[in-house]
């Protein structure tokens, strides 16, 4: 099988595909960077969406979704807007953690893996 990368960089690429599986790497907001949950989760959700377009699939197909946030008082924040994007019927299995991410501006970061 082939291994297509999408917006291949020197450290990672924004996605795999391999076979009919799309694997996202962690997705942080740029534009939104030192904004609020909400507004950096709306952002994640965009690019994800663009991505996962760019791979050929949608939310619809989201298999598993990994989410660190960098304080778990802002859950419900960020499960405000998840909750409006993700698929009614198509929820993925999700892990949602605490962790202090790779600068103090993003507070969300976005994993996903998709099937074709």
């Amino acid at each position: 099988m082939t291994i297509q990368r999408i917006k291949p960089g020197p450290r990672m690429s924004g996605a795999v595909v391999h076979g009919n599986t799309v694997y996202l790497a962690g997705q942080v907001a740029q534009e939104s960077a030192g904004k609020s949950v909400t507004e950096q989760t709306k952002e994640i959700l965009s690019i994800i969406d663009s991505l996962l377009a760019e791979a050929g699939t949608d939310k619809s197909k989201i298999l598993m979704a990994n989410i660190w946030i960098t304080d778990m008082g802002t859950f419900q924040e960020m499960n405000a807007v998840w909750d409006a994007w993700v698929s009614p019927g198509n929820t993925p299995a999700r892990a949602t953690v605490e962790a202090k991410l790779a600068t103090p501006a993003f507070k969300v970061e976005i994993a996903v893996i998709a099937a074709k």
